[in-house]
């Protein structure tokens, strides 16, 4: 799998100069951005919102990266005249995922299940796009309960998984529940994962991968019966080990 990193973590550099951070990026040993829909995520990414997708990925090229993935925003694909433009978007980019970043999380069961038949509609036209759709999840999807069991597994109950594939966030394990437990349980439901690591005496403390409290190894072990094709490095409170994890990484 081609290292990847977040966008995110480099929110407020890589809208002001794209090619320069991306080029440091490049020079630690990423192959691979995932992208943040400007036009979606606004923000600090609206300096990038003028660029087409054709453009943003000749940026993304010049820089020495590729791009395979990109968060979208609930409210830019559940409307299904922004979403075709947000496909035509993705296809200009190169990407081969779209990735919804979050929205699945309601307060009863019938909501969630409610929720995930929007995200199979999305699913479907993804696909007919010619592209694989995504979710990605946060703790929320863990520490929010209904009848004592996590709302993820309730939402891999009702995702249709030839429409909807899942990319996992391993700051999950910080709330008890581990990637590759869902890998081996769930196999060949993921494409993807963002790639977070915690001091031992320290949970809400972002550390380089491999002095933490995952173990990798099991990971990447795992990773393959899930189905991964990227990962994506999201160290975001702290962008200054982003180097450090690319070593790990590429020691393995």
């Amino acid at each position: 799998m081609p290292l990847g990193f977040q966008s995110y973590v480099f929110r407020d550099e890589i809208s002001l100069k794209p090619q320069e951070t991306m080029s440091k990026l490049a020079s630690y040993g990423y192959k691979n951005v995932e992208w943040c829909s400007p036009k979606g995520y606004q923000g600090p990414f609206m300096p990038l919102v003028k660029y087409s997708g054709k453009e943003l990925k000749k940026i993304t090229n010049d820089s020495g990266l590729e791009t395979t993935s990109c968060h979208f925003t609930w409210d830019e694909i559940m409307d299904d005249n922004s979403l075709a433009e947000r496909i035509e978007f993705a296809n200009q980019l190169g990407l081969k995922h779209m990735v919804c970043s979050g929205g699945l999380i309601a307060k009863t069961s019938d909501e969630v299940k409610k929720r995930c038949e929007q995200m199979n509609h999305f699913g479907a036209l993804v696909k007919k796009g010619g592209l694989v759709a995504g979710y990605h999840n946060h703790n929320g999807e863990f520490d929010e309960k209904l009848d004592s069991r996590p709302q993820y597994d309730l939402m891999l109950e009702h995702l249709d998984p030839s429409l909807v594939k899942m990319q996992f966030q391993v700051a999950a394990i910080t709330s008890g529940y581990k990637a590759q437990d869902y890998f081996r349980k769930f196999p060949g439901r993921f494409i993807s994962a963002h790639l977070q690591d915690y001091a031992p005496n320290d949970h809400e403390k972002e550390v380089v991968m491999g002095s933490g409290i995952v173990d990798w190894k099991d990971f990447f072990a795992a990773a393959k019966v899930g189905g991964l094709e990227y990962i994506f490095v999201e160290m975001e409170s702290n962008p200054a080990i982003m180097e450090g994890c690319a070593k790990y990484v590429k020691s393995l």
